[in-house]
């Protein structure tokens, strides 16, 4: 079953995203997302240019080889462009291999180690008496875990706290980066008091969880953790740059709070130490990033001997193609902890058609062969690509500070 086109689809049906469609002599086709929010064409260069040539004549079969082919064959290892693109070869190898049995892609990672996968929604607001109603917005939606994100006073934007109730788009059109403005004090001031009014409000039961996004040094997010041990957060999401991977250490001397980490990792080499000295309780490597399905399943292997568990990266950075990915390894792998899900645009579901489903918390790949998705080719060609970036984080001193 050889490989005999390669095609790269860019698109923007309410944000950028980069689809490769892989193409069998049989004529089965299998779709890889290759998005890297904000450097999207960068994949784009790489897969056209240099990806795609080595693919044509290739056994479709062979997706472990495929995968060492490319990671160890370009000699130059790992980076967010090359695995994205080494992602995307190796997701559509698996949708084409399962729709030439006919299964559901999770049949062939073990079957289902669970019935549905547990995801958490995105609860926001200006303030937080906003962020109250937003996530009782959410709780009505049959939601049964919830991120919640304020605006802090002071500061007129920040990361979490997004234009719309259901949807957060962080990247922005134009031809410059939007410069936010951050204090850190500030900040530190306002999360405890934002989820002691939830805690008020809401049941004890209710898995709350919330991201920091990188901000903070590891001694802040110390304080940070500890001041939320009260409130029992299902988990706080990257306190500190992970590139010091000694701070995970000294947050965890500190505080109880349980730490998720690993949405930026590229491969198992960027978490090994965090797994293994069990300096945090969830990985959350995504398989747009973190070299699909493939290098995925070793990921989470390698956590389970540390009791360490999943909570993949699930914004809508991710096209429908990685939605569906994610789900089908949420489903088949048995140290799973929940999945991030975040609503697409009605164009976006209309570029990619798909049998993922969510239903009272819970969402489900469904049964339909390989992944469950597709994509409309001539309605893509509609929405033309559109030039975006993620904004950038100034200190009130004018230093740039991690966003």
């Amino acid at each position: 079953m050889k490989i005999v086109d390669a095609k790269v689809i860019v698109c923007s049906p309410g944000r950028n995203f980069v689809t490769l469609k892989l193409v069998t002599e049989d004529g089965v086709y299998g779709l890889g997302d290759a998005t890297l929010n904000g450097r999207e064409l960068a994949v784009v260069s790489y897969l056209k240019d240099h990806v795609a040539p080595l693919l044509i004549g290739r056994d479709a079969a062979r997706i472990e080889d495929t995968w060492h082919y490319l990671y160890k064959g370009a000699y130059w290892r790992r980076g967010p462009v090359t695995m994205c693109a080494i992602s995307a070869v190796d997701v559509a190898l698996w949708d084409i291999k399962a729709k030439s049995l006919g299964v559901p892609l999770y049949q062939l990672l073990g079957g289902a180690s669970r019935d549905a996968v547990l995801v958490y929604g995105h609860a926001n607001g200006a303030n937080i008496e906003e962020t109250v109603a937003a996530v009782a917005d959410y709780q009505k939606l049959g939601y049964k875990a919830i991120r919640a994100q304020s605006g802090v006073p002071g500061l007129g934007k920040i990361y979490g706290v997004g234009r719309g109730k259901m949807q957060y788009e962080a990247a922005q059109e134009g031809s410059l980066p939007v410069e936010e403005t951050w204090n850190t004090e500030s900040y530190l001031n306002l999360v405890p008091q934002l989820f002691a009014r939830l805690r008020k409000e809401f049941s004890e039961e209710l898995p709350l969880l919330h991201d920091a996004h990188h901000r903070l040094t590891p001694i802040e997010a110390a304080r940070l953790g500890r001041s939320l041990e009260p409130y029992h957060l299902f988990w706080l999401e990257d306190p500190t740059p992970a590139e010091l991977q000694d701070g995970f250490r000294l947050i965890r001397q500190h505080t109880t709070t349980p730490i998720a980490v690993g949405e930026v990792f590229n491969s198992v080499y960027d978490c090994e130490r965090l797994i293994k000295e069990q300096l945090i309780d969830y990985i959350r490597t995504a398989v747009v990033h973190a070299g699909g399905i493939t290098h995925m399943r070793k990921i989470a292997s390698l956590a389970e001997m540390h009791q360490v568990r999943t909570g993949c990266h699930g914004a809508t950075d991710m096209s429908p193609v990685c939605m569906a990915a994610a789900l089908h390894f949420d489903l088949s792998v048995h140290n799973f902890g929940i999945q991030e899900y975040m609503v697409h645009s009605a164009e976006t579901d209309s570029v990619f058609p798909h049998k993922y489903s969510f239903s009272n918390g819970f969402m489900y790949p469904g049964d339909a062969p390989g992944l469950g998705v597709d994509i409309n080719e001539e309605l893509a060609a509609k929405f033309p690509y559109k030039q975006a970036y993620l904004p950038v984080n100034r200190a009130l001193d004018g230093t740039m500070h991690s966003w």
